[in-house]
């Protein structure tokens, strides 16, 4: 007899065993028990977490022998022959391979004809914002008025993909990830059914590498059971997933950390050629990081922490001198490797750029410590400064101009470009006249003394030292709101 995946021999059967989505069970279960069942149902939800499990559970319910009852029998052909998926009046269709409006056509007219031998005639349709927009106004119709025989079941991963008129006549219920603590309650139930010895790291390990999805850590639960030959242990859950141990992925942090970005590289060259794929790598990398995150803002809490991540007494040594602020960047750094790793033809030195920024960080400081010390060398600049004007008495007025500064155009002048030639002539002997009665006293002001001292500047307005560097003349600019383009 050929072997049957844990993800398929599990499947729930009836409301009471569906995993970590009991609200939904429970309302669909009062529906079918006082005959409130809607013509139209919509599944939303991300992968693995019970939407095709549940349709079939309400299909049995509907067209059980023993129905409509919201406790199927699953002995009867109809129960059986729904669970496996191969009904003839059950009909699942997928909804990527079937899109165009020729399929919902032929889907209209067939249902029009009764069900061959159960009560209902139910259309499962998986992945249904794959369908174009005219088979979605093709179906709108019989969406909306179906025959009194006829019962839809949606199911989708991006309800925000289909049109509103399609959502406006569904039922929808949204079904959402899976606690990890439920996940890991049922793998061990299915452990012990399966008369396996699984530990209780390698469980948890499981459940939270299945991320809210029952069916996927099913998946690595038949993995597990495979590599560690009867046994669950962590090592086994390890090679499963290809994870590193964490404690060489925490060396690689803790010499970014520490600013050697050298031994960093060559942590990481060592585990590239032993093997490890670089994209998980990275993924480890950023559960560390955030792990220390954790422990630096959280204190060490046990269940926030990666279950393949090291002893919670290393990770709080390795982020004891490490700041918040260092490893929110740290964390973006390889957040961003990460995805641009993906599209590169060699991701090694995208890797390894984002390992040399960490340790780069090390050599910064920290911003406010910064601001601290250019505001200090502000104060202290600004009050050696007023001294010094305190000190040089005040300033003396600057010269007056001349009303015959070359600057200035004369009266006359204006009034002698709009006149003819005697009134020009006249007035150039007018304006000669005043410029010798006061070319004496423009000289006297335009002449600077020699004795007099140079002007110190004004109080409040003080500049840096002579001395002080480009550097920090322009920073302490910049806090002054003073730099100005060149």
């Amino acid at each position: 007899m050929p072997y049957t995946v844990l993800a398929r021999r599990y499947r729930c059967k009836t409301f009471d065993e569906v995993v970590g989505q009991d609200a939904i069970a429970r309302t669909l279960k009062s529906a079918v028990a006082s005959d409130r069942v809607a013509h139209a149902y919509l599944f939303c939800g991300t992968r693995g977490v019970g939407k095709t499990t549940v349709a079939r559970i309400l299909a049995r319910a509907l067209n059980c022998e023993q129905g409509p009852t919201p406790e199927p029998c699953g002995t009867c052909d109809i129960c059986q022959a729904i669970h496996r998926g191969d009904d003839v009046d059950v009909l699942e269709i997928d909804g990527a391979s079937n899109t165009g409006v020729d399929d919902v056509r032929t889907l209209r007219e067939n249902a029009h004809y009764r069900p061959a031998r159960a009560r209902f005639k139910i259309y499962y349709i998986d992945e249904v914002h794959m369908l174009s927009r005219s088979a979605f106004n093709a179906l709108l119709k019989i969406l909306e008025e179906p025959p009194e025989h006829v019962k839809f079941i949606f199911s989708t991963t991006e309800p925000q993909r289909l049109p509103a008129t399609i959502l406006s006549r569904c039922q929808r219920f949204d079904f959402r990830a899976v606690p990890t603590e439920t996940i890991a309650d049922h793998l061990t139930w299915v452990c012990q059914q399966e008369q396996v010895e699984p530990q209780a790291e390698a469980v948890r390990a499981i459940a939270r590498e299945g991320r809210g999805s029952v069916r996927d850590a099913l998946t690595l639960l038949d993995q597990a059971i495979a590599v560690g030959d009867g046994t669950v242990t962590l090592d086994a859950v390890r090679q499963t997933v290809g994870a590193v141990r964490g404690e060489q992925v925490l060396q690689i942090l803790a010499a970014s950390a520490a600013g050697d970005a050298g031994t960093a590289l060559r942590r990481l060259s060592d585990l590239l050629n032993d093997g490890a794929d670089l994209g998980a790598l990275l993924e480890q990398l950023m559960r560390q990081v955030r792990d220390l995150l954790v422990v630096k803002t959280c204190g060490e809490e046990a269940e926030l922490l990666d279950a393949f991540g090291p002893d919670r007494d290393r990770l709080a040594e390795v982020a004891e001198p490490k700041a918040v602020p260092a490893l929110v960047a740290s964390l973006g750094y390889l957040t961003e490797a990460r995805a641009r790793a993906r599209y590169a033809v060699d991701a090694r030195p995208v890797a390894e750029l984002a390992i040399v920024r960490m340790a780069s960080l090390a050599e910064m400081e920290p911003l406010p410590e910064v601001v601290a010390h250019l505001e200090s060398l502000q104060r202290s600049l600004a009050g050696a400064g007023a001294d010094a004007g305190a000190g040089a008495g005040p300033a003396p007025a600057p010269p007056r101009q001349s009303p015959a500064s070359p600057g200035r155009r004369p009266a006359a002048a204006k009034k002698a470009g709009s006149g003819g030639k005697a009134s020009k002539a006249a007035s150039s002997g007018q304006e000669g006249e005043k410029k010798k009665s006061q070319a004496p006293h423009v000289a006297a002001a335009e002449t600077p003394s020699a004795s007099r001292p140079p002007a110190p500047a004004a109080a409040g307005k003080s500049g840096p030292a002579p001395d002080v560097d480009d550097a920090v003349r322009k920073a302490l600019d910049i806090f002054d709101g003073r730099i100005c383009e060149h």
